[in-house]
């Protein structure tokens, strides 16, 4: 595994943030993180407290994820005599979880999710990274699905480190996002409406790309491509 899963990843948690799980309720997260309510279509809030918490917001939810992918990269290394076949599997399971994001497939038990509830509202940059974690805990069916593909190409990796770095990349994907929405619904909201116009578009383009990389992996076209880029591997700086 190289640069060209980083990049799915990467892709997978952009995507997944603009899912309709977790895109419409952004404004319901910023209030209960900062404190601040909505008027005049606008979140108010003090701007300093929306940066430094949103930070640590991001911080929680990536370590959770970061740990996800940690944890599935060494069960992959205690499996790596099976791992022609664990790839086989995780190939069919990504492509599946793929054609349900898409809306394809209609399984009722990968729409199931678990929340964590929390009524605590964030007092500090702590409580943020605290309530992100909590975020990342619970599994929403359209987050799930992209994440459970990651975590099932970490489980194919070579290395621990390989399995954190792809986590890293969704986290990152996932961040980058949320804290610039962050800051714009400071200022209006009507960029949700537009965008909200276009989630269930987002939603089948992350899954035709999940259908993609599964059909790279099932294949072993991945580990082609890997040794095609490995001369500019990121693994190997």
């Amino acid at each position: 595994m190289n640069d060209i899963g980083v990049f799915f990843a990467l892709i997978g948690g952009l995507l997944s943030f603009f899912s309709p799980c977790v895109f419409p309720l952004l404004p319901a997260y910023i209030t209960h993180l900062t404190g601040g309510k909505i008027e005049n279509s606008k979140i108010q809030v003090n701007k300093r407290i929306l940066y430094v918490r949103s930070i640590g917001f991001i911080i929680g939810f990536s370590v959770i994820f970061i740990a996800l992918g940690a944890s599935a990269s060494f069960i992959g290394k205690i499996l790596m005599n099976y791992r022609v076949i664990i790839m086989q599997i995780a190939g069919l399971l990504i492509i599946i979880f793929g054609l349900q994001m898409a809306g394809l497939l209609k399984f009722k038990f990968l729409m199931m999710e678990k929340k964590i509830e929390s009524d605590v509202k964030s007092k500090g940059w702590f409580s943020s990274i605290l309530l992100g974690m909590a975020f990342a805990s619970g599994w929403s069916p359209c987050v799930g699905l992209a994440l459970s593909s990651i975590l099932l190409l970490a489980s194919s990796s070579d290395t621990l480190s390989q399995g954190i770095i792809l986590l890293g990349a969704y986290s990152l994907g996932m961040a980058i996002p949320f804290f610039i929405i962050s800051i714009v619904v400071s200022y209006s909201l009507k960029t949700i409406k537009k965008i909200n116009k276009y989630l269930s578009k987002l939603a089948f383009v992350n899954g035709m790309i999940m259908v993609f990389l599964g059909f790279l992996v099932l294949s072993g076209q991945m580990q082609k491509i890997s040794a095609w880029l490995s001369p500019f591997s990121l693994f190997d700086i």
